[in-house]
């Protein structure tokens, strides 16, 4: 079953209750098409003067590929303990467990004006201060600058950076994101260093801080 941005504005913006979800934009497809999917959504909401985070998932099935429409505007602490909650759900189910199934994070390519996904199926996600690596990247709320081994660039110098180390190992990476990051700007940054994911021997594993 194709997964169409038509289908996607039907169930996010034309329900009977009116419920929203504004995806991230990127100007890059990292995956365009995702076939025998599950949709779970994670609504922004808000009650008095605190953000809120709502998850359906009444639709999900275990042994599909899972795909996670998250609003934009929630900030990293409220969704991805719900992300990890999940994740952790579906790499423990043994009855109907499908190991090629993933799980990707939904947005839209704002060039090709189509859906995309990013897969994260093997991220493993701690609310957390980042242990020891041989190699922390840290990013901030609002900026788009990363910070390692006390030296700051560009996200986007990303791989430049990691280039020009002297390295005699594939080296241990950690990303660390500020726990009050927009969705969206996580999103963001995940396309752009995407390439990390070629670089190192595994996933590099993922920290709020």
């Amino acid at each position: 079953m194709k997964y169409s941005i038509l289908f996607l504005c039907l169930v996010l913006f034309s329900c009977g209750n009116k419920e929203d979800v504004l995806l991230p934009k990127s100007n890059h497809t990292i995956v365009g098409d995702v076939t025998d999917h599950s949709a779970i959504y994670m609504f922004f909401k808000t009650k008095g003067k605190d953000t809120i985070v709502e998850v359906n998932r009444k639709n999900s099935i275990i042994s599909t590929n899972w795909i996670f429409n998250i609003d934009k505007r929630l900030p990293l602490k409220l969704v991805i303990p719900e992300v990890a909650k999940l994740q952790t759900k579906k790499r423990e189910e043994k009855a109907h467990k499908n190991e090629l199934a993933d799980n990707y994070f939904a947005y839209a390519d704002s060039i090709g004006k189509n859906m995309a996904f990013i897969p994260f199926t093997h991220v493993y996600y701690e609310v957390d201060k980042p242990m020891e690596a041989d190699l922390i990247f840290y990013f901030k709320r609002g900026s788009k600058l990363v910070l390692c081994n006390n030296t700051t660039f560009d996200r986007d110098l990303i791989m430049g950076y990691l280039n020009n180390l002297d390295l005699a190992v594939t080296p241990k990476i950690i990303l660390a994101f500020d726990k009050n990051m927009t969705f969206d700007q996580y999103l963001q940054t995940k396309v752009i260093i995407r390439e990390l994911d070629s670089f190192t021997n595994e996933t590099p594993k993922e920290f709020l801080f």
